[in-house]
């Protein structure tokens, strides 16, 4: 499955694309894990955050192994990949969900990031997903919020398919409760 926007092409990734997609994910996160550092300081980030952060390099790596149930799809611009998303498809839960991700910093605010969440849910409609979850890091407790399941800290939830629940405003954006709109390929987290 390709998808070709904006003259931004989603393909799916190999092995051979590992050594460039580490080097986005490297660069794109590495301001998020300064972040965490300068939140935490040095003492507390080290014993509760640094491992976590240096393992997400061999995270990536083990999307590509055998058994994966994870897709990994690159992002191309002019030949150079700028992106990539993951995506894993529970076919007997009918639940995709959208996984680790970046856009490098060099090609950010063009529209990228949004091209790719765009892709993954289009892929989770074409499998059958009914209800689509963006990891987001954290624990993966959940817990009910208005009918519609939320992982807390670490998911959001949203129907792949307009409301979850049988209202009129099934696929669309009309509908009065905010947690019946059809999902944006904006996710806030209100």
């Amino acid at each position: 499955m390709n998808t070709v926007s904006s003259k931004v092409i989603i393909r799916a990734a190999n092995a051979a694309d590992a050594t460039r997609l580490e080097e986005v994910r490297r660069v794109a996160l590495a301001p998020v894990f300064a972040s965490f550092r300068s939140i935490l300081g040095d003492d507390i980030y080290n014993l509760a955050q640094a491992r976590e952060d240096e393992a997400q390099a061999g995270y990536l790596a083990s999307l590509f192994t055998a058994g994966s149930d994870w897709e990994v799809y690159a992002a191309e611009r002019a030949g150079i990949i700028v992106g990539f998303v993951s995506v894993r498809l529970s076919l007997d839960k009918a639940i995709g969900e959208i996984g680790l991700n970046a856009v490098h910093p060099d090609w950010a605010r063009e529209g990228i990031g949004t091209e790719m969440y765009q892709f993954a849910i289009k892929r989770m409609r074409e499998a059958g997903m009914r209800v689509a979850t963006v990891s987001r890091g954290g624990h993966s407790s959940t817990r009910q919020h208005g009918g519609h399941t939320k992982r807390r800290a670490s998911t959001w939830a949203f129907p792949a398919y307009g409301c979850a629940r049988s209202c009129s405003a099934q696929r669309s954006s009309n509908c009065g409760f905010r947690e019946h709109r059809a999902p944006s390929p904006r996710l806030s987290r209100d």
